[in-house]
């Protein structure tokens, strides 16, 4: 199929957890023929440098801008907000292009670029790096945010009638962010308000696909009251074959060699490892980090755990309850990375079977594009929200702790989960499985791809 090579910016919300997943719609773009302009700050910047690698220079380029200074201690919304005064130097830039993008694809956070958009005569796509039930939970969270912090019992369960099937959550499990919502403050009420914006936009892209949340999605067209909702994910190779040199480098270069750790895996039988991970964002406390060590070491598994790093590639955690006793007495079976690590190299490994993770939707994707069983651990924000994805709408993950970043869980017991999770034979095994190849062989990603990009031709034909 041939396509218009139209211009499109692509504006990710500053943190790698989200630019990881716009930089992969990016590259299916760049393969589909789209010319690419990404918004980028510059401590940012090397997060681009393995796409830039691979594809030819007309193909993307940048536009770095600084973001905003903001005072110690500022809010979540505050910095959400702040992204705001980007606002005039995109339409300067705009204005002064000789060939400007006839779309703006950014990131559900950044809802104002949709009266951006409008400004500028050029249709905004809001692009979710979670899922539609993601997305239907935290709008009607925002959307009945006063009546839900009304209820003082933090253990009150709020059921949203409007999703299928009919999701209960308890009140302090909703959402981090609304529970600090103040009504009347400014930058939260930008915040709440972008969410709203994003429903009011062109279309909606999520790094998502039919097979995994087709009712969902489904739901999410009727309430936006069109078609224009893709579901292009994930934007991940789900052949083993296919993991290139991009997908080894995306999200930054790992502190260990993945040769390294790709010949430590080599050496252990197949679907015998557990990969722990927490993500970028998560960490755990003293209590939790020994706990966890504890469990892993009593549990018998060859696993590897990898340990967070800032943004700024400084290790950060509870490195005590990692002595150098512990390496030594697990040093057989446990691989240790202190920063980044080729996470999807890693959950690609026939050796891995398992995936204890904290239930961020990039490493939710990539355990399904991998076919493993994943243990829950969620932390905050929307993990919460995935964990219940996968253990009671799809019935593929299995609850390795309670919900909430200051529960400690018992050592001996999740010690058994380990342990059972990868000598045994759980349902959610095969479900994953089957779910995986349903993934695999569905091809509505491909076709919503193909679908998304044709209509941005099109944008360009009504603009030429």
């Amino acid at each position: 199929m041939a396509f218009s090579g139209a211009h499109v910016l692509l504006f990710p919300f500053p943190t790698a957890g989200h630019i990881i997943p716009l930089l992969d719609l990016a590259n299916h773009l760049i393969n589909h023929n789209l010319k690419l302009t990404i918004l980028v700050t510059p401590q940012n910047l090397p997060l681009l440098e393995p796409i830039r690698a691979i594809h030819p220079s007309d193909s993307i380029q940048t536009l770095c801008l600084s973001f905003p200074e903001l005072p110690a201690g500022s809010s979540f919304a505050a910095r959400v907000r702040a992204t705001s005064e980007f606002y005039n130097p995109i339409v300067d830039w705009f204005r002064t292009h000789p060939s400007p993008p006839v779309a703006i694809i950014s990131d559900f956070f950044l809802g104002w670029t949709h009266e951006l958009a409008c400004r500028l005569g050029v249709r905004r796509i809001a692009f979710w790096p979670s899922g539609a039930f993601t997305c239907l939970v935290i709008s009607h969270t925002w959307s009945n945010v006063e009546e839900i912090l009304s209820t003082t019992n933090e253990n009150s369960l709020i059921t949203f009638t409007n999703i299928p099937n009919t999701p209960e959550y308890p009140r302090w499990k909703v959402s981090t962010l609304s529970s600090q919502f103040k009504k009347g403050d400014p930058d939260w009420e930008f915040l709440r308000g972008g969410y709203f914006e994003n429903m009011k936009s062109w279309g909606v892209v999520f790094n998502s696909c039919r097979e995994v949340e087709g009712v969902f999605i489904d739901r999410v067209k009727k309430e936006m009251g069109h078609d224009r909702v893709w579901a292009v994910g994930p934007l991940l190779p789900l052949d083993n074959n296919l993991v290139g040199p991009y997908y080894f480098q995306r999200g930054g270069s790992s502190v260990m060699p993945r040769d390294e750790v790709m010949t430590w895996l080599d050496d252990k039988a197949d679907d015998s490892v557990v990969y722990v991970s927490f993500g970028s964002g998560a960490m755990l406390t003293r209590q939790q980090a020994d706990a966890l060590a504890t469990a892993l070491e009593c549990s018998g598994v060859n696993f590897v755990w990898c340990w967070r790093i800032q943004e700024d590639g400084h290790v950060v955690g509870n490195e005590g309850a990692v002595t150098k006793e512990y390496v030594n007495r697990v040093a057989n079976r446990g691989l240790i990375i202190k920063g980044w690590a080729p996470q999807v190299a890693i959950l690609s490994h026939p050796a891995v079977s398992v995936f204890l993770t904290h239930c961020g939707w990039n490493s939710v994707l990539e355990g399904i594009s991998s076919k493993v069983l994943m243990l829950t651990w969620p932390m905050g924000a929307d993990q919460f929200i995935s964990a219940e994805l996968l253990i009671n709408q799809l019935k593929v993950g299995i609850r390795a702790c309670e919900d909430g970043c200051h529960v400690v869980p018992d050592s001996v017991e999740l010690a058994h989960i380990l342990s059972d999770s990868v000598s045994g034979a759980p349902p959610q095994k095969e479900r994953m499985s089957k779910l995986h190849d349903s993934v695999q062989k569905g091809g509505s990603s491909s076709q919503d791809l193909d679908a998304f990009v044709k209509q941005i031709g099109q944008l360009q034909n009504e603009t030429s």
